[in-house]
Parts: C-alpha cells; sequence; structure tokens
C-alpha cells in the first residue's frame, strides 16, 4: 500500500509539473512556430567550420548577479567566467582535449619532486592599454589571491604555494610547500588571471587584460559589453568583432530569446524544452557530457546536521535515479556523495553506489536519537535550472524516511552571495574538475574558500596533502580512493547527480565541431573559440 501511495503521489507530483511547464513555456513554444512560419533569419541551415571575421556574438546567459564584480577572485558563475574568460588570460590553457597547453607562458619546468616551478613568459604580448607583460605583472597577480586578508575563491587553489617571485622580465618561479604534480592544471583557474600591476598591485578595477577582447560595459547583474582587441597575440582566436553578455535569469525568457533572434547562444537550457528545442533546424543543442555536479549541502557545523548520523539519513532519503530522470530527462548520471566525475582518471570504481532506502534513513535518524527530522531546505533556480523542482521530489522522497523538509524558493539575484554556504541547507553545483586535487581542493579541503559544508576531516585533509605531490599513480589513486569514500560516508554534501551541461545556439554561430569535455560552453572560452557561420 506504502508503494502504491507514493507512486500516486510522484504521479500527481509530475503532473503538477507538466502543467505548470505548459504554461511557463508556451510563450516559447508560440515563438519557436513562428520562426518557422515566418523563416525568420536565424542564420544558415548548416554551421561552416571555417572561421569567419567579425560579426557580433550575443549570449543569452544566467549566472549573473547584482553582486558581480571585476574582481577576479570574487568570480562565482557563468556570467563572469565567460565574460571575463575573453578579456584576460592565464598562464596555462585547457585544450579541448583536456591537458594543459601555453598561454601566457610559453613553456615550463619543474624540479623532480615537482616543489618547484618556473615558467617562461611568451615574449611581445601587450596589455589593452599598451603595457608589455612582465614578469611582475604575473606575481602581483597571483599574490592577489594569497594572504591571510585575500578573500578570493581562488586562495585555497593556491594554498600550496610558498613563495611566487621574478626571476628577470620574462620568467616567474612558483616555491611550493610541497610538491604538486597537477600544477600546470592549476594555473589555468579562471579566477588566476594576469592583470597589470603597478607597484606591485594588480589594477583589477580597470579590467584591463592581455585577451581578445577588451571591456567597454559592465553592469553587475545585467549586461557586459566586449570590443575585440586589434592587436591579440593569438592567432586563430577571437573572431567576433565584439561581444553582447546579456544577463536572463528566466529559463523561458531565455529561450525566448533565442528562438526570436534576440541572442545566439543561451546556456542551462531547461532540459524539458530540449525536445521541442530539436524540432527547429535553424537551433543546435550543445550537450558536455558529465560537465557539472549539483549538490545539497548541509552545514557540518551547523546544530541540526552536526551529526553525521543525520547527514547519513539525509544521504539515503534521496532517489537518485528519480531525479536523474525527472529533473535531467537522462542528460546525465547518478552521483553517489563525492565530487569526482564518472570517467574521471581517479574514480573510485569499486566504491558501492548508494541507493534510495527510507529504513536505512530511518535507522540513522535513531542512532542519532531522532524518531523523525524537520529541515528547512533554501532552494533556488540559481544553482541549476530545476534545482527548485529536484527539491520539491526530494522533500517527498523523505517524507517516507519521517523527514520533513520545508523547501523556501529563493530568488536568484544574490543567492550564492546571502543564502549559499550561509544557511545550513541549500541547493548548489560545481563544473566537475580535471583533477581530482583541485576539486578537493576548492570544496572540501579544511578552510577552502568554497567549502560549502564547513567540513573538516583531518585525515581527509592529510590525504590530500600527501596525493598533491605523491609521484607514484597506484599510491596516488589509493589515496583519492580513500578520499572518495570519506567524502559519501562522512561528508556533508548530498551529490545526488552529474549532470551534462545542456547549450543551445543559432546556425548564425559555428565551432570547429569539438568543444571542450569540461564545464560549459567550451571551457567558458565560447567568445575567443567560436564564430559566425
Amino acid at each position: 500500500m506504502s508503494d502504491n501511495k507514493n507512486k500516486i503521489t510522484q504521479a500527481n507530483h509530475e503532473f503538477s509539473f507538466a502543467r505548470r511547464d505548459f504554461l511557463k513555456y508556451s510563450a516559447a513554444a508560440a515563438a519557436m512556430a513562428g520562426a518557422f512560419s515566418m523563416g525568420l533569419p536565424l542564420g544558415a541551415m548548416a554551421a561552416d567550420a571555417t572561421p569567419k571575421p567579425g560579426g557580433v556574438l550575443r549570449l543569452g546567459l544566467a549566472g549573473a548577479s547584482t553582486t558581480d564584480s571585476k574582481d577576479p577572485g570574487s568570480w562565482v558563475d557563468t556570467f563572469t567566467f565567460v565574460g571575463f574568460s575573453a578579456i584576460y588570460n592565464t598562464l596555462t590553457e585547457i585544450a579541448v582535449d583536456g591537458s594543459a597547453i601555453p598561454e601566457l607562458a610559453e613553456s615550463w619546468t619543474s624540479t623532480p619532486d615537482a616543489r618547484v616551478w618556473t615558467f617562461k613568459l611568451r615574449q611581445g604580448v601587450t596589455f589593452h592599454n599598451g603595457k608589455t607583460l612582465t614578469a611582475d605583472d604575473v606575481v602581483a597577480s597571483i599574490q592577489h589571491h594569497l594572504g591571510e586578508k585575500s578573500s578570493s575563491a581562488a586562495k585555497t587553489v593556491l594554498g600550496d604555494v610558498a613563495k611566487v617571485s621574478a626571476n628577470g622580465s620574462d620568467s616567474v618561479v612558483f616555491e611550493l610547500h610541497s610538491g604538486n604534480a597537477d600544477f600546470t592544471y592549476v594555473v589555468a583557474d579562471y579566477h588566476l588571471v594576469i592583470m597589470p600591476s603597478k607597484d606591485g598591485v594588480p589594477d583589477w578595477q580597470a579590467g584591463i587584460g592581455t585577451g581578445g577582447y577588451r571591456l567597454k560595459n559592465f553592469e553587475p547583474g545585467v549586461r557586459m559589453t566586449l570590443e575585440r582587441s586589434p592587436d591579440y597575440w593569438k592567432a586563430g582566436r577571437a573572431h567576433f568583432a565584439s561581444a553582447e553578455l546579456i544577463a536572463i535569469g528566466d529559463g523561458a525568457a531565455r529561450i525566448n530569446a533565442l528562438v526570436t533572434g534576440q541572442v545566439d547562444v543561451i546556456n542551462k537550457v531547461d532540459l524539458k524544452t530540449v525536445a521541442l528545442l530539436k524540432r527547429n533546424p535553424n537551433l543546435v543543442i550543445e550537450e558536455t557530457k558529465g560537465a557539472q555536479h549539483y549538490t545539497f549541502p548541509m552545514l557540518t557545523d551547523s546544530p541540526v546536521f552536526q551529526s553525521n548520523d543525520v547527514r547519513m539519513a539525509m544521504k539515503h532519503a534521496i532517489n537518485r535515479e528519480t531525479l536523474l530522470s525527472s529533473v535531467l530527462y537522462g542528460y546525465g548520471l547518478v552521483g553517489n556523495d563525492h565530487p569526482i566525475q564518472p570517467g574521471s582518471r581517479f574514480i573510485n570504481t569499486a566504491l558501492e553506489q548508494r541507493s534510495y532506502d527510507p529504513d536505512k534513513s530511518r535507522f540513522y535518524l535513531k542512532k542519532a536519537g531522532m524518531d523523525s527530522l524537520k529541515v528547512r531546505l533554501q532552494a533556488s533556480d540559481a544553482a541549476y535550472t530545476g534545482a527548485v523542482d529536484a527539491s520539491v521530489l526530494f522533500k517527498e522522497q523523505a517524507r517516507a524516511a519521517g523527514i520533513d523538509i520545508d523547501v523556501v524558493r529563493e530568488p536568484a539575484d544574490g543567492f550564492f552571495s546571502n543564502v549559499w554556504m550561509k544557511q545550513p541547507f541549500t541547493t548548489s553545483f560545481w563544473y566537475s574538475s580535471l583533477t581530482a586535487d583541485r576539486m578537493f581542493s576548492i570544496g572540501y579541503a579544511k578552510g577552502a574558500a568554497w567549502n560549502e559544508t564547513h567540513w573538516d576531516n583531518p585525515r581527509f585533509n592529510q590525504l590530500l596533502n600527501a596525493a598533491r605531490g605523491e609521484m607514484n599513480d597506484p599510491l596516488r589513486r589509493e589515496m583519492y580512493n580513500e578520499m572518495q569514500s570519506l567524502c559519501r560516508d562522512d561528508g556533508g554534501a548530498i551529490v545526488p547527480l552529474f549532470a551534462s551541461s545542456v547549450a543551445a545556439r543559432s546556425n548564425r554561430v559555428a565551432h570547429g565541431g569539438q568543444t571542450a569535455p569540461y564545464g560549459e560552453l567550451d571551457g567558458l572560452r565560447v567568445i575567443e573559440r567560436w564564430w559566425q557561420a
């Protein structure tokens, strides 16, 4: 009887979603039908693989906030990542095959223990204000994220750096506290852009970089406009004459903007609409598999989630398979309460997949001395499209375990600055990282700026430091395997899903056919890498 009751409840819930979505997206469907009948000039039927210079790229993006800033240490979401990645460069770049390749650094060497790294800078590179790039600019830009007073999100990423110094005008030396075999990936972090410096301080307020585009205007939470730098040093990149990023937080509004030709590219396509969009011959769906994962972070230092038994009860009270089909429409994979994506070099394949088990959830509640539990989940689609829907599904699933989840819908604007990491139980998302060390370092290490659960596990922190410099791959794998197990069975993050990143573009816009297998929008480099068809 209880199973039938749950199925009836689930069916009613899905019907309510379907009815609401029909109403919500009827305008988008009508606009799409109009595009078919009127033949709106959405571009050529097939993308041209030959780059063409010129044109304007217009992006309608989720992930903007009125709290956004030019300070690279403060960037937290897609809008700033994509926009500023076109303005600035980093020492290294992550290529579409996932390897670290030279960008502002033309080459590098390291000591055998991977503790000291020397980067030789590319010659002839200038900032948008005409200043020549030197090692002093790199040192100042990196030091912007270091120090006790730094609030940068990249502070933990650079936590292993003991000293950064110039060796002449064209070489920079990083001395680490301990070895890091992945350090070339570390300096490719999208926060670690290189800015012009004066008297040892980077001028981040000016928005001046060495990238393919110059900043013309930036209205936080509204829009950003860029124009191509005429003397960009990188050949075969930055084809558009200009670019405009428009903040569009609502999923239906983004689709309307795309199908009516107001924008050329949108991100975070609501998966309920993908089948409809595929019917439009002038639009292309861009899927990056496993590009991100979704979390329900529980603050481990909050009274309700201090007990790991309570956290384990929550982890067994969620039906991951149902979320995969109902929220992601199959565009992803189930998660196992750790952040290492399937297919990763160091994925722990021996770790048993956690499943929905209300009885086991009740068992852990009793271990915590509880017969039932009531918690508040502060949810927002700022985390990902469907985050509120996923939260409501979780609420219904957890009821069978004696857990009452009060879902509170939060506005998208300011969610990550006002709610996330401040309230005990929220929604969140992460771009999947190319290295296990980076993912663990920025989101799970003690004191990490983005440790969204305030988790502090001494064994985990010990392993993290040891694995970072371990040059023996089998031993390093053992360490990462144990760290995934610790996250799964002690950590504060429920990780139910690894999601594909799904964007959509007009056939007015083209690319070379292969895009980066990480992040979204070609590894956030869409403005530099794509062109007009």
